[in-house]
């Protein structure tokens, strides 16, 4: 079997004869019941294969749509103009860089169809194109544009530059519904979607369908189609982990499953690190591994947000929807993004709970946070493996010097307000080392305790800052925190610790 990793054109990947999970069924759906469509996706989601297939389908090749749903749905494959706008690989970072790659696409398609000199600005000459493809093709437009945020995306620290685009692109893809009697179909693909006063706020006909019930599988792969059209790649990685086929869908399922688009809908798995998955036969953070969300921890760092509410965050559906927000709210990007994702609704108050979507991105996400919220720099994985074995060899007298290493020499920069980072530093710790062992970590009113089990020993862990060692031990006795293990045959190890806010550092412990 032959699995398209990296492949994002169609008429390639059906040529070749690689893998494709049949899509088009949904496809002939969205060109027979509308006309303008946006949809989010997170990266590497098959968003640009999806554009493809619009585009060979639109172009009339049949031939390449044999043996899929569309086939037969389909009558009359007509060709139709087609503009394709790209901006999924540019550097936008440099001025004048959004007005060179439209500018290339305009100079192409008027060597086909011409240009008035009148038409001065990007808009008025994508007008003109839109009109004359249409007339000296006989057929209306299909307008498909790949990745239309990325100019903004990129330019999130240079707020002039950024408006700049805004500016240019609502401009530009206003042409959308000025040359509507031109248009027989568009698309537009994003990671996110930015809303109100931006680059749709005038195209009230643009169809958002990233929380549309009927195309949340359009891009993606859902439990069904994974055993339908991976049942000999399943076959083969059960071989090579020596797991049972059983075993295999539950690793599969927790690793790249979870993803979903609206309450209540499928689960989706992450298409990238299935194919690479299937392909290389071992199980990786391979979604996770192609792009670092380091912007996405600037904005957490710069809304000075606390990491544990990462999994329960509970956001309005006008918020969730758009990105305009971010300037007081990280999340929706973050969302938007693919690290998080719907886990619930609460249907009284209208609002969704967030969380990851599965172990890839939340292992990922939490080891890169590590390094960049303490001291740890990049020794971070091979300081959790230490922990991991004091912990499981009963030694809580080292595990402490580990930690107050750990916290050691940490920069102001890096610390910033002492109790916010005490608090994400140590939730990224306890959270992390859950990875390996089992941690229960009760939070409240900026107290941190965490229970860490292991199949011989038992560790009550509370945690002061600017009190004393002694105290946060005398809690963990009058509160009597170890009863729930009085008939286990565990070791069980009781730690106190203070953090000191003047040094950003473990100050004291004390070990019962």
């Amino acid at each position: 079997m032959r699995y398209p990793v990296g492949i994002q054109n169609f008429e390639k990947l059906r040529k070749d004869k690689f893998l494709y999970v049949d899509k088009t069924k949904l496809i002939y759906r969205l060109v027979d019941e509308g006309q303008y469509y946006f949809l989010s996706r997170p990266r590497r989601f098959g968003k640009s294969l999806l554009i493809s297939t619009l585009e060979a389908y639109f172009s009339g090749k049949k031939e390449l749509f044999e043996g899929l749903a569309i086939y037969d749905l389909e009558q009359d494959w007509l060709e139709y103009p087609i503009l394709h706008i790209d901006l999924n690989t540019a550097n936008f970072r440099e001025k004048g860089s959004l007005y060179a790659i439209l500018n290339d696409y305009l100079c192409n398609w008027e060597k086909e169809y011409g240009k008035s000199e009148s038409e001065t600005t990007l808009a008025l000459r994508f007008k003109g194109v839109v009109e004359r493809a249409a007339q000296k093709k006989g057929r209306n437009v299909v307008i498909l544009v790949d990745e239309y945020d990325k100019p903004i995306l990129q330019t999130f620290h240079d707020k002039e530059l950024q408006e700049n685009y805004r500016n240019e692109l609502k401009a530009f893809y206003s042409v959308l519904k000025t040359q509507d009697k031109y248009i027989r179909f568009a698309f537009l693909t994003g990671v996110t979607k930015f809303g109100k006063v931006s680059v749709f706020s005038d195209l009230n006909n643009l169809m958002d369908i990233s929380m549309d019930s009927r195309f949340i599988s359009i891009c993606g792969i859902t439990e069904k189609e994974l055993k339908a059209n991976f049942k000999e790649g399943i076959e083969e990685l059960s071989d090579a982990t020596g797991k049972t086929e059983e075993e295999t869908l539950e690793e599969l399922r927790i690793n790249y499953d979870g993803y979903h688009f609206k309450s209540g809908s499928i689960g989706i798995y992450n298409p990238y690190s299935v194919l690479n998955t299937m392909s290389k036969l071992e199980y990786d953070a391979y979604w996770f591994e192609t792009g670092t969300p380091t912007f996405l921890v600037e904005l957490l760092k710069l809304h000075h947000y606390e990491l544990e509410n990462l999994t329960k965050e509970q956001i309005s559906a006008d918020v969730i929807n758009s990105v305009d927000s971010m300037s007081t709210n990280p999340i929706p990007v973050i969302y938007q993004s693919g690290y998080l994702t719907i886990k619930g609704y609460d249907e009284r108050f209208k609002k969704y709970r967030l969380g990851f979507p599965n172990k890839e991105v939340e292992e990922g996400f939490l080891n890169f946070l590590l390094p960049l919220y303490t001291s740890a720099g990049n020794n971070s994985p091979f300081m959790v493996d230490e922990f991991v074995q004091d912990v499981e060899s009963g030694n809580p007298e080292r595990f402490m010097q580990r930690m107050k290493a750990f916290f050691a020499d940490t920069s102001y920069q890096v610390a910033g307000n002492a109790e916010l980072y005490f608090q994400n530093a140590m939730y990224l710790v306890f959270k992390i080392m859950g990875f390996y062992t089992q941690v229960e970590r009760p939070t409240s009113d900026g107290r941190i305790d965490a229970i860490i089990q292991t199949p011989d020993y038992i560790y009550i862990i509370e945690c002061k800052l600017d009190r004393t060692a002694d105290e946060a031990l005398r809690q963990i006795n009058d509160s009597d925190y170890a009863a729930p293990f009085a008939m286990d045959k565990r070791r069980i190890y009781k730690i106190g610790v203070n953090f000191s806010s003047q040094t950003r550092g473990v100050e004291q412990w004390i070990i019962e």
